[in-house]
């Protein structure tokens, strides 16, 4: 039922900085942007084929007590599964819904307070297309 790490997603005060760090230094390729107004806001690079790092402007700095890591993805071959499985298990997620991506999203918390994202992609997911995010 899952496939794999989708993405990792960071928060970053500069995105140029990030981008060059990730893409010079690791030799990541950036897959598509996220844009708000025709500003990018955030971007994705991709690990591998089909893993991605996700990456979003933020003005907030960790504190120590944070962490630049905001959520861990999991690709699933179907969110109502999944969903079923978490609800029969005691715990919470919330409804089904199509994110700006294209990609079906559901949400979930681990018992220590780590996000979970589930993506099932369509044919129209930016992750599949590369296409760029408008919000």
């Amino acid at each position: 039922m899952i496939k794999r790490i989708a993405h990792l997603c960071l928060i970053s005060k500069d995105l140029a900085a990030t981008e060059r760090f990730y893409t010079t230094a690791l030799g990541l390729k950036k897959a598509f942007n996220f844009l708000s107004k025709g500003t990018i806001t955030g971007f994705y690079l991709a690990v591998g084929e089909d893993s991605f790092i996700e990456v979003f402007l933020t003005d907030q700095t960790p504190d120590g007590k944070s962490s630049a890591i905001q959520h861990f993805c999991l690709e699933v071959d179907s969110i109502d599964k999944i969903s079923a499985r978490v609800k029969k298990a005691g715990y919470e997620i919330t409804e089904k819904q199509m994110g700006s991506d294209q990609s079906w999203q559901a949400w979930l918390t681990d018992p220590n307070g780590v996000r979970i994202e589930l993506h099932e992609y369509t044919p129209a997911s930016s992750q599949i297309t590369r296409s760029d995010v408008k919000r």
